[in-house]
């Protein structure tokens, strides 16, 4: 029998795909064209946000019954907070591995900051990004890794070696390894300690939010 992805799997998939391809060609945009790629995130936000919008049925975990509550939000926020302070600290030559595919600098050729780009890029790293990873890295992948009939996976259920491997391709997909890592592991944890999807996707929201704050502040660019 072919191998068949199904609904569930590619609501999941698909978004995650889009967003990397987009970012490809982001980065594939050369700097004599006349065009400015940076403004390709804001296609990227819109369409990603369509198809996530497009399979919103599928997401059973992020219904409201599974809202968390007060005490899992302050957990949700508090870690996301560490995440964000280890993150700008784990930047030193052998934590980082590779470039960015597509950097991204928000400012004019002047100097300015460009306020459209970076409500933009603020916009897709704070609110779009962690519904998208979350769905894909923890909601499918690692529970996928668990059973590939992943759609019955509790959570709380899912054993250290699916987390680790998981997050350890994670890691692949970010340029500063060891804090990718620790993020993976952090919203990992998140999610099988609660049992709700939620709980990890506020928590990156909150470190992607305040990072972003971070970096506009005080132009450290190459974080995002």
């Amino acid at each position: 029998m072919p191998f068949q992805l199904s609904r569930a799997a590619l609501a999941r998939i698909v978004p995650f795909a889009l967003f990397m391809i987009l970012l490809v060609v982001r980065g594939a945009v050369p700097e004599d064209s006349g065009l400015d790629g940076r403004w390709i995130y804001g296609v990227c936000v819109v369409a990603v946000a369509a198809v996530l919008v497009g399979f919103r049925r599928e997401y059973v975990e992020l219904a409201r019954a599974t809202a968390p509550r007060l005490g899992e939000w302050v957990l949700a926020i508090g870690v996301g907070l560490a995440v964000f302070g280890l993150w700008i600290h784990m930047d030193l030559p052998w934590m980082v591995v590779g470039e960015p595919t597509a950097s991204f600098t928000p400012v004019d050729a002047e100097g300015r900051l460009d306020w459209p780009l970076i409500v933009v890029r603020w916009i897709g790293a704070a609110l779009l990004v962690p519904v998208m990873e979350e769905l894909f890295w923890r909601s499918f992948l690692m529970r996928w890794l668990e059973q590939p009939q992943f759609e019955g996976v509790d959570p709380r259920r899912v054993g250290l070696k699916a987390i680790a491997l998981s997050t350890g391709v994670f890691a692949l997909a970010h340029t500063l390894w060891l804090a990718a890592i620790v993020a993976g592991l952090a919203y990992a944890w998140l999610y099988r300690h609660t049992g709700k999807l939620w709980v990890p996707v506020i928590s990156h929201a909150v470190t992607n939010g305040v990072l972003g704050v971070w970096v506009v502040t005080t132009g450290e660019w190459a974080f995002w």
